[in-house]
């Protein structure tokens, strides 16, 4: 199912572009059809939410652009935690939201790809990430849990915290409940000083590419 997205967004593609590309089993089949294509003389340069993602592209011999030297990128295809109906998502289990919102929003459009698993009527059932500053670590969690967030700060297995590409923590809340309102959630979040971003994603998506048990893809517009 995530490689049949994969491959239907890597069609989109075209001579030229300058291509964002996401973090995640799903991108990961992205990325290697593009390879693909690169070496068939496909004409692109890429810029990355992670490192892991540029390291993929760097060695399949796809040339990277700097991400501080540009201001908008033509087409990012990222994945995704869950997705409604609404193109509402949740995103940022492989750590890397932070980065992919700010691919997102300096797209001109955000081609989500993902495997009908991942459609949802709400938001909620999955971790929504957040991303924190590493200074006063143990205050931020306090001012999250007093809203009623609760969680837990993500571990990088026995060597403590997980760290972020950019150096910063996340920590996951587990709902109660799906969310009725989660732009009042975001909202109430964002306010916090030393919370960086949410893994909440509004009004970013574009189409979205569906991989079905069958082999098929459903296209969202």
């Amino acid at each position: 199912m995530k490689k049949a997205a994969g491959i239907a967004a890597a069609e989109l593609v075209k001579n030229g572009m300058l291509v964002g590309l996401g973090t995640g089993s799903t991108v990961f089949h992205f990325i290697n059809r593009l390879i693909e294509r690169v070496q068939e003389g496909l004409s692109i340069q890429v810029v990355s939410s992670s490192i892991r993602s540029e390291n993929q592209a760097k060695e399949g011999g796809i040339p990277l652009a700097d991400i501080n030297t540009i201001t908008a990128i033509d087409l990012t295809v990222d994945g995704a935690d869950e997705i409604t109906p609404e193109k509402w998502m949740i995103k940022g289990g492989g750590g890397a939201l932070l980065r992919e919102k700010i691919l997102a929003n300096t797209s001109r459009e955000m081609v989500v790809i993902v495997d009908e698993s991942k459609v949802v009527e709400k938001l909620g059932k999955h971790p929504l990430p957040v991303e924190i500053l590493p200074f006063a670590t143990h205050a931020i969690l306090d001012k999250i849990r007093k809203l009623g967030y609760q969680g837990n700060l993500r571990q990088q297995n026995k060597d403590g915290p997980y760290v972020t590409d950019n150096g910063n923590h996340i920590y996951d809340i587990y709902f109660e409940s799906l969310r009725d309102d989660p732009e009042r959630d975001h909202e109430k979040l964002s306010r916090i000083p030393g919370v960086l971003e949410t893994g909440f994603f509004f009004n970013l998506a574009g189409r979205v590419f569906i991989g079905k048990s069958d082999g098929t893809v459903d296209h969202w517009p």
